[in-house]
């Protein structure tokens, strides 16, 4: 079975319950704006900023995008790129591209038209459908892509250059093209969330898709119940393998654009969420919120809500106990994944296993995991290394790039990058990004370590550790550390280098920065951009003392 088949079957099954909900609060302050739907979603009463779509609706705008596509010459083997903010449009967009046989390529909306450009090339996208955030950047590479390609627009005011995704796919037949797919067939190219260069191209088959969706219903027990509330990017694996999960029991996904605390809990109380996958600096600002009383629980409704799990990025335990204080009665998981392991998963912390945070876990359903030595053997238990999994949610390879695919995927084994260790219960703790490990007077350092210490300080409220070059050490540690409001101004760098004297001497940051930690829309640190920004300063500054 595969997802599409899935989708049929809660058409089938649940044709006129709520399959999808599309939450935006800009349009509920601006309740002048109003959506044109024509019959692609139902209206309802708070059409303004609220859409919703049944099991049934989603399956067949799913058809009519697919039979469009289908009478432009699509077939399997075909690239069809998506470019858009979450809506409620996104995920039947990506269903009919599925559904008749062509690959999906999401592309991250960040993206600068130089990458668009090149995302669309590498990954021999035949068709492009793009939102209105988007014309000026689509504009620019006209001229280049526009060449043997397709561009479809969705929203209004269409650009003379493309043309309507709403008003071609309403003339378009919903039945269901049933072309036959097998597990084996290519499905999907995802993007790596790099944060310098371009990004490499991730190829995965159907197979990936189906284990995503089975594997987060088991580790989060999902049931018909639930209500997923979905904030990150669709674009990114960790938001769409999440959602998988309510689309095995055919349960409500929510799409919410806003990230604000207030909106969040008001949109878990008003949709009756259930489930909330969120990223470390949005669990940091409800608290912050709750803490100075910017909103009150007393105000929401949100006794339904059973589970609080996030992934993505390393999670400090402090965190995760503030969190447990203000919500005693959360289940809490964290998920480790890449996109190269179809996201957020493969390790999985389990929400059995309260007492273990800080770890990110063990290895999730139908998952296995080993550390390696730089030969590429496995480690005494307790050892560094680098983490390696393997399973069914692996990608087929890196697309057109046979050279790092060889770097990367070794005797059916995915090499992460990620530096951990395995503890004598059988959990494992990431350490560190390879490449992020601070080497300071023949001293390893692993950031991550004197990130989740510094994490606990009362003053802090986010905080990245680089490594800046150092004439005699190499390098030395820096913390950029982001200060909560109420401390901005009242603290000093000898506070922080006095809450850091709890470190071992050689793991302390030899320098303080007080500045925003920038982080991707994935919610990872930038720290490519920060090595570039401080690394130069403090060449500079070496040069004039010397």
């Amino acid at each position: 079975m595969t997802i599409v088949d899935m989708l049929r079957h809660n058409a089938a099954t649940w044709p006129n319950e709520t399959a999808l909900v599309e939450v935006n609060p800009e349009m509920q302050e601006n309740r002048h704006v109003t959506w044109r739907e024509y019959d692609l979603v139902e209206a309802t009463d708070d059409e303004q900023y609220r859409r919703e779509m049944t099991w049934q609706v989603f399956n067949e705008q799913s058809s009519r995008f697919a039979n469009l596509l289908l009478s432009r010459g699509v077939r399997k083997d075909d690239k069809v790129a998506i470019l858009l903010y979450n809506c409620i449009e996104w995920l039947p967009i990506f269903f009919g591209v599925l559904k008749t046989g062509a690959t999906v390529v999401p592309l991250n909306f960040r993206y600068s038209s130089d990458e668009i450009d090149y995302c669309i090339n590498k990954s021999d996208a035949d068709i492009l459908i793009f939102g209105p955030e988007f014309i000026g950047r689509v504009e620019e590479i006209v001229p280049k892509i526009q060449r043997g390609r397709l561009l479809f627009y969705v929203g209004d005011d269409c650009p003379t250059w493309a043309e309507s995704y709403r008003e071609l796919a309403m003339f378009c037949s919903s039945a269901d093209p049933m072309i036959p797919l097998s597990e084996n067939e290519d499905a999907a190219i995802y993007y790596s969330s790099g944060t310098t260069g371009f990004p490499k191209a991730i190829l995965h088959h159907h197979q990936s898709l189906t284990q995503a969706a089975e594997m987060e219903a088991v580790h989060h027990k999902t049931t018909h119940e639930d209500t997923f509330l979905c904030i990150p990017p669709l674009y990114h694996t960790g938001a769409m393998m999440h959602w998988l999960g309510s689309l095995t029991c055919g349960g409500k996904g929510v799409l919410l654009r806003g990230v604000n605390p207030k909106t969040i809990l008001e949109t878990v109380s008003s949709e009756q969420c259930t489930i909330v996958w969120l990223l470390v600096p949005w669990a940091q600002d409800i608290l912050l919120a709750i803490e100075d009383g910017t909103v009150r629980l007393k105000d929401y409704k949100l006794d339904q809500w059973r589970l609080m799990h996030i992934g993505a990025q390393p999670v400090p335990k402090s965190l995760i106990q503030r969190w447990k204080q203000v919500f005693p009665n959360h289940d809490y998981d964290t998920n480790y994944g890449l996109s190269e392991s179809i996201g957020p998963g493969c390790v999985h912390l389990g929400i059995e296993n309260i007492d273990h945070v800080g770890a990110i876990g063990v290895p999730g359903y139908r998952w296995e995991c080993k550390i390696v030595d730089e030969q590429g053997e496995p480690v005494e238990q307790g050892t560094v290394g680098e983490l390696c999994v393997k399973g069914p949610g692996l990608m087929e390879c890196y697309y057109k790039d046979p050279e790092a695919t060889a770097e990367t995927l070794i005797d059916g084994w995915l090499h992460t990058g990620d530096m951990a260790r395995q503890d004598d219960e059988g959990f494992y703790w990431l350490v560190d990004r390879k490449k992020d490990v601070i080497i300071t007077g023949g001293e390893n350092l692993y950031p991550v370590q004197i990130e989740d210490f510094m994490s606990a300080c009362p003053a802090i409220q986010d905080v990245a550790v680089i490594g800046l070059p150092d004439e005699r050490l190499g390098e030395k540690a820096a913390a950029i550390v982001q200060l909560k409001p109420d401390y901005v101004g009242k603290t000093t760098e000898q506070d922080i280098e006095d809450f850091c004297l709890g470190l071992p001497r050689y793991k302390r940051p030899r320098r303080i920065i007080f500045a925003d930690v920038p982080r991707n829309a994935t919610g990872k640190i930038e720290k490519p951009l920060l090595r570039e920004r401080y690394g130069a300063k403090e060449l500079v500054n070496q040069e004039n003392q010397s």
